[in-house]
Parts: C-alpha cells; sequence; structure tokens
C-alpha cells in the first residue's frame, strides 16, 4: 500500500483537465478506506425530465473508485475498471448537490474493491455503485 498520502488538491489537480473536470466532480475527503465528493446536478448531467442521468450517476461513482485506488496504489503503478454494478434506487433534481461516498470492500495488491453510495441534497439514496479497478505495471 501507498505511504504517501496525496492532497486533495492535489488529486483535483489531476481530475480537473479530463472527464471528472468536465463533469464538476469535487472531491472533499481522501482517506485510504473511504472518498468523499460532490457533483453539482446541472442541466448538461441531465436526462429530459431534469433528473441526474444514469450515466452521469456512474461515471461520477467509477471516478470515486479509480481515486480510491490511486491513493492505495505504489508509485508508478496505473489503474483501471475491470468490473462495476449500479443500483438505482432514487433520484436527483437538476440545480441540486449530490454527495458520493466511496468505501473499500477489498485493497489488495492487483484488485481493489469499492462501493460508492450517491444521495440527494436531502441525503435520499440515489444509487450505490460497486466496483472492481485493476491495479497494473
Amino acid at each position: 500500500m501507498t505511504q504517501f498520502l496525496p492532497s486533495i488538491e492535489a488529486v483535483q489537480k489531476i481530475l480537473d483537465p479530463v472527464f471528472p473536470g468536465l463533469m464538476g466532480v469535487r472531491l472533499l475527503v481522501i482517506e485510504p478506506e473511504r472518498v468523499v465528493a460532490e457533483l453539482a446536478v446541472r442541466p448538461e448531467l441531465c436526462t429530459s425530465g431534469g433528473i441526474l442521468h444514469g450515466g452521469a450517476s456512474m461515471a461520477f461513482a467509477d471516478t470515486l473508485g479509480a481515486v480510491g485506488t490511486f491513493i492505495n496504489m505504489p508509485q508508478g503503478k496505473r489503474t483501471t475498471t475491470t468490473d462495476s454494478s449500479t443500483k438505482f434506487i432514487g433520484s436527483a433534481r437538476v440545480d441540486t448537490t449530490v454527495t458520493g461516498e466511496c468505501l473499500a470492500l477489498h485493497r489488495g495488491r492487483t484488485t481493489m474493491v469499492w462501493q460508492t453510495s450517491i444521495r440527494s441534497a436531502e441525503g435520499k439514496l440515489c444509487a450505490v455503485v460497486t466496483q472492481t479497478q485493476l491495479v497494473m505495471d
């Protein structure tokens, strides 16, 4: 496991110029077994009904699991998602903010498993995403 935990600012700087930055993912907490972030539900991330698109929820959760793996893997390694399962439970309306809390279920040498709960501004559970990350050379 990694001996040095990067700062939130350093990891956010990595995310900002790529897809998570485009989505507006904002990291709040990074710990070896927990990552928390928020996402503003903008019209561009919604369905025609004004609710957060399922793909946006999945991408949000995927980002958090990748961040969790990144901060736990040895320097010089890379990661990719190999499996992801999403259960949609509720919705989040446009012009609100969702929060994702991602918890480590398994932190191994070659794979890590993370589970993200996405909640609406009112605290209502919107989705649960479980993913496996592969750690590669």
